[in-house]
């Protein structure tokens, strides 16, 4: 795929889905789409994401109690849904994921802390979920990621007993051109950014 097609794929052509073409999403290709965003940079590498993939129909109906009734039918009909949290205790694998400086898991331990390590744990977690998206979309694939459900009932469903909150959830397949809404618009480079 050259330079433009690749670019297009994963930002200036892709689309977030609304429907979904009835074709399954293998074990494989999720482990493709670990494999590729695994590699994005994190603050000190300090990779927060905790991903549950949703597909089995027992696990469809344990989340859908959480979704928003917009977010019903475009999540039960993807193939399958990412639920991206993020660990709130990342730190504990900073010994192994920065060897460089293995103290800095010392910069998050402690009561005094923790406000700070939830904030690394959220923007770092947020930005390995953008990568999930486009690493989806990298090995052809769509996806349609929402933010309206309850995040306490996906979190004690899901991540019941551990240090993991849900942040956003995402569904995963092929979509359906369809079904895609009008695109909207964005704003302009002199509207949003500066140069210094």
């Amino acid at each position: 795929m050259s330079t433009p097609d690749v670019i297009g794929s994963i930002f200036d052509d892709a689309r977030s889905f609304n429907g979904w073409k009835d074709k399954d999403v293998s074990d494989e290709q999720l482990r493709q789409i670990y494999e590729h965003m695994k590699w994005g940079p994190t603050s000190v590498n300090c990779s927060p994401a905790r991903i549950v993939f949703v597909r089995a129909p027992e696990a469809k109906s344990r989340l859908k109690v959480a979704l928003a009734p917009g977010n019903v039918d475009k999540s039960m009909n993807a193939p399958v849904v990412a639920i991206v949290g993020y660990d709130t205790r990342f730190y504990e694998k900073l010994p192994i994921l920065f060897p460089a400086n293995p103290a800095v898991k010392g910069w998050f331990e402690g009561e005094e802390k923790k406000a700070f390590a939830e904030t690394t744990a959220f923007r770092n977690g947020t930005l390995q979920g953008a990568y999930l998206i486009l690493a989806a979309r990298a090995v052809g694939l769509d996806c349609g990621p929402m933010s309206g459900f309850n995040n306490a009932t996906v979190d004690a469903t899901f991540f019941g007993g551990t240090s993991i909150k849900s942040n956003f959830i995402c569904g995963i397949g092929y979509g359906d051109s369809a079904k895609v809404h009008p695109r909207g618009p964005r704003l302009a480079f002199d509207d949003v950014c500066q140069v210094a």
